[in-house]
């Protein structure tokens, strides 16, 4: 049932003084874009008639193909709090459409649409909750963002030791006003670093929910003259910042079809089945969950990052993928190797596409790996068939170009133009002199 009608949006712009709306859609890469326009334009944009160029944007069309058209959602209406109270600010998030009024291939939205009505016509509803991590930073004085912090907070820490309390505060009360159900937020392991976590919500809705919530910590940061950083590893020597993705599967009455209280673990066979179908992708779609070079310098040994493609019914924090101890309605399998910088409509449909492979082809999960991996001798882990996730993002990409099931879920568009920007991001990182090999070589040789 929506949330929203055009009537009710019409009305609201009224009552609240909103003068200005913003048209927002997402790159393949997760950038969020948006055009603008005043009150005055609404009703063409609520028709469905507003169009774009979308040559201008990596990764959409070519220069001859560029009219596109922006379709809004009416059910993601939301006011910025942040904006002037007086002339407000409000934003559509949509659907991008060709001219003749099919959904445009290349839009991440179509790509996650697509997957969700494949689980729906499975007799599922999926379901993702979010981990967020990010880094607040200083900014030097022409107010361009720095690695720098002068709080030294770690897990869970208060003020006066963790001294953007107030900050995160700010950012909570700010997304719970535009509609977020905030459950939990708190200073993580390394200095500057923070978390805020947000209700579990229906698949599409949690990938809105993603791109709203960076926006927003970012406007929130700046305000307060910070930076807000969801790169994943920003500083060497500390852990980075992940966005473990908890995931479930719902029949259309709302039962989890996770839980099965007959199981030693309380798990369904769809449960197992949906986490097998992961662990057999994984390689293939680690491009997707960890896209950037930096992403790589989070996934290593010491960090609190997996490495190893397995799975524990424990709480063991080692491998890929734990079962949280809540059952019944909570009951969920965690991803733990997303980080903030995925596109969270590519990421969440590949992870839901390959759960729901798992599910068809009735694939079976490998044991429990219930002690810590990383202090096992590699000869234990060989042993136990244990493989690694990509080291690096050229390990990634190799892996992406042989998936024909990730073609598959992307659709061509998607899957050649990601492929060709990822690879000409390897190519550019590796023409680069880092710091670290001028500071180890230039001495000694």
């Amino acid at each position: 049932m929506s949330k929203f009608s055009k009537e009710d949006i019409f009305r609201i712009v009224e009552e609240e003084d909103v003068e200005f709306i913003r048209l927002q859609f997402t790159d393949i890469f997760g950038m969020l874009k948006n055009v603008a326009i005043t009150k005055n334009m609404l009703g063409k944009a609520l028709e469905n008639r507003c169009m774009f160029d979308g040559s201008a944007i990596e990764g959409f069309v070519r220069i001859e193909e560029s009219d596109m058209y922006l379709y809004p959602d009416l059910d993601t209406f939301e006011i910025f709090p942040w904006r002037p109270q007086q002339g407000k600010v409000a934003r559509l998030m949509c659907d991008v459409y060709c001219p003749d009024k099919t959904p445009f291939e290349g839009d991440p939205r179509f790509v996650l649409k697509k997957v969700l009505k494949k689980a729906r016509d499975m007799g599922f509803v999926f379901h993702a909750g979010p981990e967020c991590e990010f880094f607040l930073f200083h900014t030097d004085e022409e107010g361009r963002p720095t690695t720098d912090t002068h709080e030294m907070a770690s897990y869970f820490d208060v003020a006066p030791i963790d001294q953007a309390e107030n900050v995160r505060r700010d950012m909570v009360l700010t997304l719970e006003e535009m509609g977020f159900m905030i459950e939990a937020s708190h200073h993580e392991l390394s200095p500057g670093q923070h978390e805020i976590d947000f209700q579990y919500a229906e698949g599409m809705v949690t990938a809105d929910n993603i791109m709203t919530f960076k926006m927003a910590v970012k406007a929130i940061a700046k305000r307060h003259g910070l930076h807000a950083t969801f790169m994943p590893k920003p500083k060497a020597g500390v852990n980075g910042s992940g966005m473990h993705i908890n995931m479930s599967l719902s029949d259309q009455n709302g039962k989890n079809m996770f839980e099965d209280t007959a199981d030693e673990l309380g798990l369904s066979k769809a449960a197992y089945q949906f986490m097998a179908g992961i662990l057999h992708h994984m390689k293939g779609m680690t491009i997707l969950t960890n896209p950037l070079v930096n992403s790589y310098k989070r996934l290593v040994p010491g960090y609190d990052a997996p490495v190893y493609i397995a799975w524990s019914a424990k709480a063991n924090r080692s491998p890929l993928i734990r079962i949280p101890s809540s059952r019944g309605s909570s009951t969920r399998i965690e991803l733990r190797c997303p980080d903030s910088a995925v596109n969270p409509y590519l990421a969440l449909a590949a992870c839901l596409a390959a759960g729901l492979d798992g599910i068809e082809k009735e694939m079976v999960h490998p044991e429990s790996v219930d002690s810590n991996i990383f202090a096992m001798p590699p000869e234990v882990i060989q042993e136990k068939g244990i493989e690694q996730l990509p080291e690096t993002l050229g390990e990634a990409i190799e892996a992406f170009r042989k998936d024909e099931f990730m073609k598959e879920v992307l659709g061509g568009h998607i899957y050649t133009k990601y492929l060709e920007a990822k690879e000409a991001e390897w190519r550019m990182f590796r023409a680069q002199v880092t710091d670290w090999e001028v500071e180890e070589y230039l001495n000694k040789y």
